[in-house]
């Protein structure tokens, strides 16, 4: 499998506001391997919205949740997002979720008030244990709808969300902002880390049900979180040579790194492969629907050691 440069032209700048950048990654062929943003500890915040641009510049963010929040992100590496049903319905109380996808874990608690998240001690989502919350045994499935951030998520996003939710109302959220806008409509899959892109109504059930049955598919497969993207382009290439589909069943290991290339160890099993990542970069292209000028993605071409 491989990853390549997409011979573009540069497209000029965004001051269409009908342009939709999901749109032209399509049509530029763009491909969804290797795209999963690289985070693994996420701090989940009910509030129906509606979101401002930036979840931490968002005035429905209590100011000294936001602080906390900040230096969360900094110090503990959490990505902090706002959850709501699809539909925005406003309970009291809110429920908060905190994960690692590293270790697999998700718990949970509710707040009167997102206030109450201040108290919240975070200091052991590091750990295999947790931060001492109730745990959560149910996968958590968010689907990106952020439409402040970026027209795409509500327009794509937002018919994905209705349609999972028919199917599983108690797993599925709307989400704020969770990268890779122009590949909406966007779906996580919780506390695995598992990211998917591209999604339509039917697809995404087709997608959420091999999931849950313990598969992935590869088509929508944007890649794992936890880990770097050289080694989700690695991981993708040899599911894709063996047929493997099996949520659990491939390991990773970067054995180098440098600017242009990185070398990569895959286990499947007993078995282990070793990969060679070339990076590059695609033609300039406008990748988000309020880009002001084009930027250049990177590439990924999988070849063996």
């Amino acid at each position: 499998m491989t990853r390549s440069s997409l011979p573009l032209s540069v497209e000029p700048a965004s001051t269409d506001r009908g342009y939709r950048c999901s749109t032209g990654s399509r049509e530029r062929g763009e491909p969804l391997t290797a795209t999963a943003s690289t985070v693994s500890r996420f701090l989940l915040m009910e509030e129906p919205g509606p979101w401002g641009p930036a979840v931490l510049n968002c005035y429905r963010v209590p100011d000294p949740v936001r602080q906390l929040a900040e230096s969360w992100e900094r110090e503990f590496g959490i990505r902090p997002l706002l959850i709501r049903r699809p539909g925005r319905s406003a309970p009291a109380p809110r429920r908060i979720f905190v994960v690692n996808a590293a270790h697999g874990w998700a718990q949970t608690t509710t707040v009167e008030s997102l206030d109450d998240v201040a108290s919240l001690d975070l200091s052991g989502i590091g750990s295999s244990a947790g931060v001492g919350l109730t745990p959560h045994v149910d996968p958590v499935l968010l689907v990106c709808t952020h439409g402040r951030h970026d027209a795409c998520c509500a327009e794509r996003g937002r018919p994905v969300a209705a349609e999972l939710a028919r199917r599983w109302p108690d797993l599925v959220w709307e989400s704020s902002h969770l990268g890779g806008d122009r590949f909406a409509a966007n779906l996580v899959t919780l506390p695995d880390g598992h990211y998917y892109g591209r999604m339509e109504p039917d697809s995404a059930v087709d997608v959420v049900e091999r999931h849950l049955s313990g598969h992935l598919t590869p088509r929508f497969h944007r890649g794992r979180s936890i880990r770097p993207w050289v080694a989700q382009a690695a991981e993708a290439a040899v599911r894709e040579r063996l047929g493997e589909t099996r949520l659990d069943a491939v390991r990773t290991h970067v054995l180098r790194r440098e600017a242009s290339w990185a070398e990569v160890e895959v286990f499947v099993g007993e078995s282990r492969y070793v990969e060679v990542v070339d990076v590059a970069r695609a033609d300039p292209a406008l990748l988000t629907c309020t880009s002001p000028l084009p930027s250049a993605a990177p590439t990924y071409v999988v070849r063996d050691a």
